[in-house]
């Protein structure tokens, strides 16, 4: 593991080491720029981890944070075979020896360990005797409970853990029961866009329809494409944007989305557009905006959907059933349902007047629930109290 000296060693600041398991700009990528920014506003000196570089960095250094970039494992599914874990076993044993070494050599007043993908952080910080937090951006119910067990028990070592969700923190408590009682839900805060514009006044024009995260089975893609072919077989005309990048050893799904939209024929109408950074010129021209995930903690893009103020139509599943009032935020359907989701974007398109009345309620109900601000005061509180202890 390489060096790092913080930079903040004379300080009479506060410290806190945050580490975290990727440097894109995704969800838990961009949760993590908040929390540092309500760290540093709070006072707190931050040192940030990443094991890779990438637009992150440069994210982080502008609001102020110290980065560096420290190989380390991140536990991804691909990993995970039999094949594959005697390597990654050793690579753990000498991340946690590593990072040991490390937070002795700089002793912050804590750990924040940003998702549970990369436990050894929190075997080195008890090992160190710094304090740590978990912040768990994963709900992953659809795992055989051995491995559910497996990737919670190394919280059990953290001072404190925060979840995004009460769905996230229900399958930590069901996977290690002595979780539920030190879990405290945090639901994320979630920036505005610059500027709104109106939905357009539909007038048999095209439909526009947007749909923003990883390309991976879990975010329900191809439920969004075939839905679409669908809905064009019904005689509407709709076309699908797909901001997003498969996460590493993925690189098949997309092959697979790109032969379905061959094969539906959708060629002129579905496009995979790839990274887009930002966003929110893709959700402002959109007339829906879809979340079609079948698993999902939390679901930031369905509130920059409703901060956007774009009717949005979600999967009733998990973190965004906390975040969707259906038939009155938005439209909430089946999971992996093509038919459901085809359902809701035409009844959307068939009726104006309740897509405006569901892009205005949850704008304004986005606003209240989730800002910023509100998301900042109780980490920070949560990570002060954990340092105390």
């Amino acid at each position: 593991m390489a060096t790092v000296t913080s930079p903040y060693a004379d300080s009479t600041r506060p410290r806190v080491l945050v580490v975290h398991p990727s440097a894109e700009l995704y969800g838990s990528d961009r949760q993590l720029l908040e929390s540092v920014s309500a760290l540093l506003r709070a006072g707190w000196a931050v040192d940030t981890l990443l094991p890779t570089p990438g637009e992150l960095v440069d994210e982080l250094e502008a609001r102020g944070a110290r980065v560096a970039v420290v190989d380390f494992p991140v536990l991804r599914k691909s990993l995970l075979s039999p094949r594959a874990l005697p390597g990654l076993a050793v690579a753990v044993v000498r991340s946690v020896l590593g990072a040991r070494r490390l937070l002795r050599r700089t002793r912050p007043d804590l750990v924040l360990v940003n998702t549970l993908t990369i436990p050894e952080w929190l075997v080195a910080a008890r090992l160190a005797r710094v304090p740590s937090l978990c912040h768990v951006h994963e709900a992953e119910e659809d795992q055989p409970a051995a491995v559910r067990f497996a990737l919670a028990a190394p919280l059990l070592l953290a001072g404190s853990v925060v979840a995004n969700s009460a769905a996230a923190a229900g399958v930590l408590e069901r996977s290690v029961p002595r979780l539920g009682p030190r879990t405290r839900v945090v639901h994320n805060g979630v920036g505005g866009p610059p500027s709104r514009t109106a939905l357009r006044e539909r007038d048999g024009y095209r439909l526009h329809v947007a749909l923003v995260g990883r390309l991976s089975p879990r975010k329900g893609i191809d439920v969004a494409i075939e839905a679409v072919r669908m809905l064009v077989e019904r005689g509407h005309d709709v076309t699908l944007t797909v901001c997003g990048t498969p996460f590493p050893g993925y690189e098949w799904y997309e092959r697979d989305l790109r032969d379905q939209i061959i094969e539906a024929g959708l060629d002129d109408r579905v496009e995979l557009a790839g990274y887009v950074s930002p966003t929110w010129p893709v959700l402002d021209r959109a007339d829906v905006v879809l979340v079609p995930s079948r698993v999902e903690p939390f679901g930031n893009t369905a509130v920059e959907a409703m901060l956007a103020e774009r009717p949005l139509v979600a999967s009733r599943t998990q973190g965004l059933r906390e975040v969707v009032r259906d038939g009155r935020t938005g439209l909430l359907v089946e999971p992996g349902s093509p038919e459901a989701l085809a359902d809701a974007i035409a009844r959307l398109a068939d009726d104006p007047a309740l897509a405006r009345s569901l892009a205005g309620a949850g704008r304004e109900e986005a606003e209240r629930r989730f800002s910023v601000d509100a998301y900042g005061r109780a980490l920070v509180d949560e990570i002060t109290r954990t340092a105390a202890r």
